[in-house]
């Protein structure tokens, strides 16, 4: 059981407070047509859904279009969760592609959308229930709250102020600072004023968390994984079975700090 409240909370944004699921299959979908050139540029009906559920299975960015290809040469989901590690690379290997050269290319789709449309490409992304809410109840107490991200910090600056949250950019850790996670929540202690710190962090990504906890001296911060973010089953148990990390639901999470145990 976790009581108290924290002096800081850093939170994960896709996964934990943004649901971009619709943005993430759209850039994957082009960036896979302009790879692998398909007879036809309109996804099949059930494809979004299957990449939905599979998300859970992505690392970095550049799997999301291989993924795409995965689910259009009829692999199954089940073969997928079980072996993603094996079948990236064959798929690379088979279409005589890096992963370097995929990423180029889905960021390059990315970048284009965005100075295209920028509120088109804003719309796509929505927000868990609640989140916003609790979001707004934080910034109006005394705990500090930052957001540490692989999402662009500007980016994240203008979601959350389409929901009227305003964040100062010294708030907002994005892709720009090109650190890993643990390593910025070492940052904030440091500069944390206030003694003793109190250090919570909530991200979807369980592996995250594990390097988080690999640290010796991040032994102290209070780790959480959110349910129900981009993660799988196999994976919230295993936080379930772990005594340094809390499995958080969304219904939790909207509560005081003192019911997040």
């Amino acid at each position: 059981m976790t009581a108290g409240s924290p002096t800081i909370l850093a939170l994960d944004f896709d996964g934990v407070i943004c649901d971009g699921l619709i943005e993430y299959f759209e850039v994957a979908w082009r960036t896979y047509c302009q790879i692998w050139s398909p007879a036809n540029d309109t996804p099949p009906d059930d494809l979004a859904l299957r990449f939905y559920r599979l998300r859970p299975v992505i690392e970095t960015g550049w799997e999301m279009p291989v993924l795409i290809k995965a689910l259009v040469d009829k692999i199954t989901e089940e073969k997928i969760l079980q072996e993603w590690i094996n079948i990236t690379p064959q798929i690379l290997l088979d279409s005589n592609l890096q992963a370097k050269e995929i990423g180029a290319k889905l960021d390059h789709v990315r970048d284009e959308w965005i100075n295209i449309d920028l509120n088109e490409w804003l719309s796509l992304h929505r927000f868990y229930s609640g989140v916003i809410d609790k979001i707004k109840v934080i910034v109006d107490s005394t705990v500090k709250l930052y957001i540490v991200t692989t999402k662009e910090g500007r980016f994240v600056q203008q979601l959350l102020q389409r929901e009227g949250v305003n964040l100062p950019p010294s708030a907002i850790f994005g892709k720009e600072v090109k650190r890993p996670k643990y390593e910025i929540l070492r940052e904030l202690i440091q500069l944390a004023e206030a003694q003793p710190v109190s250090l919570w962090f909530v991200e979807d990504r369980l592996k995250t968390l594990q390097l988080v906890q690999q640290q010796p001296d991040l032994g102290d911060v209070k780790l959480f994984l959110a349910d129900w973010g981009y993660n799988t089953q196999p994976e919230r148990k295993a936080a379930q079975d772990d005594p340094q990390i809390q499995l958080l639901s969304l219904s939790q999470f909207a509560k005081n700090f003192s019911n997040w145990g």
